[in-house]
């Protein structure tokens, strides 16, 4: 009981710290031997200031009135005199492996320089020699099925590469990476995938550097003159005051660390987890220590009778609760010593980064085992106390005597009941500090564990309607509330949490599902690629209705402006774009652009009241979410896309075959109604005039529009356009994709032989189906709801046997007065039902507290935020926030019903119907 938790959290501080990394270890991942990474922060050289650390720079100078400095720096020119550098290349692509595609990381260093050592660690094998062979991290090789010895081609490059090694990233081991020699790989892969038209691998490239006497701070200050950044080992190892850095000293910036309040509430929230643990332990330890007090009765007046006082026999119950908590020290520390030894390899694959060393920290260590020390003492005060309160002759005749219950803790219980709930309720009411809401619920939970034995009281009165065995359990865990009580208590606060977490949880899923923005129906499939000219599209089309059960399907084009081959987002030479006209009168006037001035914010000429009027206009309303939208608005297909999107409007159908356009808002509908369609060719022309608040230039292509007339989702669905009307205005269209309705849901065989065939074909196909709403909390309400059940039957379990053993000498009465083997095994059931029984309804009734005061005091912030949003203009085509508050009833279902049922039927099962009988003592 005490072990356990010394076992945990002497694993945990193990894990954590061996995870840890120093400084030197960091560096040596980072930058290998080199003193330096020298870096071009894209910023065309002009200088700049930067972090000791480099991770942070600005450039010098006031660039508000002008533009932000960008481009590419001269790196070498930034060194100084006497530095030697190892070039470090990092790109990507996707390469072919055994299943198809995967999308790696491509890396070119001479790893095999002394300058790189510590940044990969090989596994097997060797680093590459020659510029067609390459090494691979284990998990790529694990990803992709190829291994040592295999060749290795990339996606629209035929030049074949040989892996001769393997290796891992110790600070990333699920990387999937591929090295290779400086030049070998990455510049004839960019010249290939340009000349087939696909995306470049996008490399950039950083210098390892060494230099005589390392990277100073000034020499780091005088190299970011050049408009560099360096990551320098020496400023690492010894880094500047926050005074000698000019960054920190600039308005806004400063040294981003922890701040002292950040570090104060972690500690208060490490110390009430430590303190709660505690609790919960000796209030499960504290009935045992109780009754074995009780069973040593006879020993204990034996000590008094020999002239021993009150304080040699608390002495001796304190004594064993010491040895017990030494003994629980030493087991839990060696145990968590030797399982965390032997699981470090599996833990390093779950924190995805090699330990830097096995860190013992004696100290630490022994803290943890102090307190295992501690619970011990603290179980066995109680006991303590009141074992020494006997008088000598009761203890050697076995009498009990007259117990009189405290009066005093249901009092102190109650007012703090009533003090945290006050607390909480202010919190959630007053505040937007869930810190209060927390703190006031912690308080009132502790009130109802100090209220337990008076509650357990009130639970026996019900006793006279019950049976002959639940009458017994329950009369006999009312007088005996010593260890009733604290049985009750931990299951009180582990029910508790489990129930606050729960109705947080279930409400926060309730939140969820509204906020849920279906892409499409439930069941449909939706597949684009925006790539080469759609020349992969026919294709794909078919693949996905040959391997999943379509049942209708709606082939999807695009309008494409400029030169063949450019993708729906390409902006490069060449390429063009088309925007849907918006008429004048139907713009949002909080988005309007004032042409007279173009700089103003529009929001601004209007006031808080205003603003939030508008939040209210159609014209500011319409969005475009979902999974039919299409970049531009206007989606070139034929009516099977409105069977497939679900869409019943007959009229719509007869006017896309009467080649008119269909749209779903009315913001694009003129007053003739017209919808215009704008063809850019010249895409900077077009952004400048947007932002004076002008037209853009282009042709614009004028159809007649029909209002669909639906009401039901459109799932962004703006425009509509059949490819035979666009191709009679001289529109130019590419294929994009298609969009299926599938007689049933596709299961996951189906979607890994999709997945299969569509990495073979090399197209960079997105791929969506539309599953629904789907919960992210049920395995987590499941796993709260197991886990309140064991502590509820353990708890429950540790009172039964702690009864079985206290009234050990009633059973063997019963058995001699004739009581039938049953009773025995049915009253230990019902006393372990009755415990768990009173701890989940007390638990469930506490719980529900602080969810309600969190979901309070979360409402309260979304609807600040959702305010202010209004007021400054760029909130109003958001919903007003939905901050439900919903009751699991399964998991409370769960917990009120079956735990209860399962300990008792649990507890029953495991007892002994018959008990030997004994002699009776001689007098």
């Amino acid at each position: 009981m005490i072990a356990l938790p010394i076992l945990g959290v002497s694993a945990a501080d193990l894990t954590v710290r061996s995870a840890e990394l120093s400084t030197e270890q960091s560096l040596e991942r980072s930058l290998g031997a080199a003193d330096g990474r020298i870096s071009d922060p894209g910023l065309g050289g002009v200088p700049i200031m930067q972090s000791p650390d480099g991770s942070n720079y600005n450039p010098i100078g006031d660039f508000e009135d002008k533009p932000w400095p960008e481009g590419k720096a001269d790196v070498t020119k930034a060194l100084p005199a006497g530095a030697k550098t190892l070039k470090d290349t990092v790109g990507s692509a996707k390469l072919r492996t055994t299943h198809g595609l995967l999308h790696t990381e491509i890396r070119e260093l001479d790893a095999s320089d002394p300058m790189a050592e510590g940044i990969l660690a090989v596994v097997s094998g060797r680093l590459p020699k020659k510029s067609d062979e390459v090494a691979a991290t284990t998990h790529f090789l694990e990803s992709s099925g190829l291994k040592v010895g295999s060749p290795l081609t990339a996606r629209g490059f035929d030049r074949a590469y040989r892996i001769v090694g393997s290796y891992e990233l110790p600070n990333a081991l699920e990387t999937d990476q591929i090295n290779a020699l400086p030049g070998a790989m990455l510049a004839p892969l960019d010249k290939a995938l340009e000349a087939a038209g696909l995306s470049g691998t996008s490399p950039s490239t950083t210098l390892l550097a060494t230099v005589p006497g390392g990277f100073t701070w000034n020499i780091v200050k005088d190299i970011n003159t050049k408009g560099v950044t360096v990551t320098s080992r020496a400023v690492a190892l010894n880094p500047p005051a926050d005074s000698e850095v000019p960054l920190f000293q600039q308005e806004g910036w400063g040294n981003f660390e922890e701040s002292t309040a950040a570090k104060a509430a972690a500690l208060a929230a490490v110390g009430t987890v430590v303190g709660l643990a505690m609790l919960e332990i000796c209030l499960l330890a504290g009935p045992a220590f109780a009754v074995g007090a009780r069973r040593s009765r006879r020993q204990l007046g034996l000590v008094g009778a020999n002239g021993g006082d009150r304080r040699h026999i608390r002495a001796i119950v304190l004594g064993g609760g010491l040895v017990i908590g030494v003994a629980a020290a030493v087991v839990g520390t060696v145990l968590g010593l030797a399982l965390t030894y032997l699981l470090q390899p599996l833990l390093e694959d779950y924190l995805g980064k090699r330990f830097g060393h096995f860190d013992v920290r004696p100290l630490e260590l022994l803290g943890i085992a102090l307190l295992a020390v501690l619970t011990g003492l603290l179980a066995a005060v109680v006991p303590a106390v009141t074992a020494s309160r006997q008088t000598v002759l009761a203890s050697l005749t076995g009498r009990r005597g007259v117990r009189r219950s405290s009066r005093v803790l249901p009092v102190i219980g109650l007012i703090a009941v009533a003090l945290g709930a006050s607390i909480a309720l202010y919190g959630s009411m007053m505040t937007d500090q869930f810190a209060i809401v927390a703190g006031g619920s912690a308080l009132a939970e502790l009130g109802v564990v100090a209220l337990t034995p008076a509650l357990v009281g009130l639970f026996g009165r019900i006793g006279r309607v019950l049976p002959l065995s639940p009458r017994l359990a329950l009369r006999d865990a009312v007088r005996n509330r010593g260890r009733t009580a604290p049985a009750v208590a931990a299951v009180l606060a582990a029910v508790a949490g489990t129930v606050a977490v729960a109705t947080y949880a279930a409400s926060a899923d309730a939140e969820g599902r509204a906020q849920y923005q279906a892409q499409l129906p439930h069941g449909a499939v939706s597949m684009t690629i925006d790539e080469g000219g759609g020349r992969d599209v026919p294709g794909v089309r078919s693949t996905v209705q040959k391997l999943l059960p379509v049942d209708v399907r709606a082939d999807v084009d695009r309008i494409s402006v400029g030169r063949a081959g450019c993708g729906m987002y390409d902006s490069g030479k060449g390429c063009g774009r088309y925007e849907i006209v918006v008429p004048k009168a139907n713009e949002c006037p909080l988005w309007a652009v004032d042409p007279a001035n173009p700089d103003q914010d529009p929001s601004e000429k209007f006031s808080k009241a205003e603003r939030r009027k508008l939040a209210e206009d159609w014209r500011c309303k319409e969005g475009v979410g979902g999974g039919a939208y299409i970049d531009g608005g206007v989606t070139v297909a034929d009516a099977k896309l409105l069977k497939v999107l679900g869409i019943d409007d007959p009229a719509a159908e007869k006017a896309l075959a009467a080649g008119q356009i269909v749209s779903f808002g009315k913001r694009n509908v003129d007053s003739k109604g017209k919808i215009g369609i704008r063809l850019i060719t010249d895409i900077e022309a077009a952004d400048r005039a947007a932002e004076k608040g002008q037209q853009p230039p282009g042709e614009i292509k004028t159809f007649t529009a029909h209002m669909a007339a639906t009401k039901a989702e459109s799932y962004g669905l703006s425009a509509l356009l059949s490819p035979a009307a666009a191709k009679s205005a001289g529109l130019t269209t590419v294929p994009f994709g298609a969009y299926f309705s599938t007689d049933k849901m596709p299961n996951t065989e189906q979607r890994q032989r999709l997945d299969g065939e569509l990495d073979k074909t090399g197209a960079d196909v997105q791929l969506h189906i539309e599953e629904g709403y789907t919960s992210d909390n049920s395995i987590v309400l499941l796993a709260l709801t197991v886990f309140a059940g064991l502590i509820t039957i353990g708890a429950a379990g540790i009172a039964t046997g702690l009864a079985q053993a206290d009234a050990e000498a009633d059973l063997k009465t019963l058995a001699a007065v004739g009581a039938p083997p049953r009773v025995r095994r049915t009253l230990s059931g019902f006393q372990c039902g009755v415990v768990a029984a009173m701890g989940v309804v007390l638990g469930s009734a506490a719980g529900v507290l602080p969810a309600i005061g969190l979901r309070l005091t979360e409402e309260r912030q979304q609807l600040a935020w959702y305010e202010r949003a209004l007021d400054e203009g760029w909130g109003v085509m958001d919903p007003a926030p939905y901050v439900p508050i919903v009751v699991p009833w399964e998991t409370l279902g769960a917990l009120l019903v079956a735990v209860p049922v399962g300990a008792a039927l649990l507890a029953a099962l495991v007892t002994r119907s018959r008990g030997a009988l004994a002699r009776r003592e001689a007098a």
